[in-house]
């Protein structure tokens, strides 16, 4: 990992249950590399587990597990909730989505790695949004 403080969203972990080797071993790459992601993350990751790939629950909080381990984990606090209703307004995102962001930049991470987002995107000046596979499987 270079010098960047990386968040990532639920979106890009959750390829590791694709079909899609490229994506798959990128997200791989990922774990055990100081990359941060939030509680948020992990809950969603367990939500779609269970209702979407229709893993059974021990499955389902394995992968929750390993997610524990191997990033470090923010906590979303009040000032993050907050916050996330602010970048909700100005620049128009979900409140799901705004929660990341402002997780991310509580976090004081300068990419969010994220397919929800406006690849480019750079918010509060500070935090500029990627598509990782845009570069990587090209």
């Amino acid at each position: 990992m270079n010098d960047n403080r990386i968040f990532i969203d639920s979106n890009i972990i959750l390829y590791l249950y694709t079909d899609d080797d490229k994506r798959k071993e990128f997200v791989a790459s990922l774990f055990n590399s100081g990359y941060i992601i939030s509680t948020q993350v992990v809950s969603e990751n367990i939500n779609v587990c269970l209702k979407k790939l229709k893993l059974s629950k021990e499955e389902a909080y394995a992968h929750g597990g390993n997610l524990l381990a191997a990033f470090d984990i923010m906590q979303i606090y009040t000032s993050t909730i907050k916050s996330a209703f602010d970048i909700s307004m100005k620049y128009r995102l979900s409140y799901w989505d705004s929660l990341i962001v402002a997780t991310s930049l509580e976090s004081e991470c300068n990419e969010l790695y994220t397919e929800d987002l406006h690849d480019g995107l750079l918010i509060e000046g500070k935090l500029r949004v990627k598509n990782p596979f845009k570069q990587t499987l090209k």
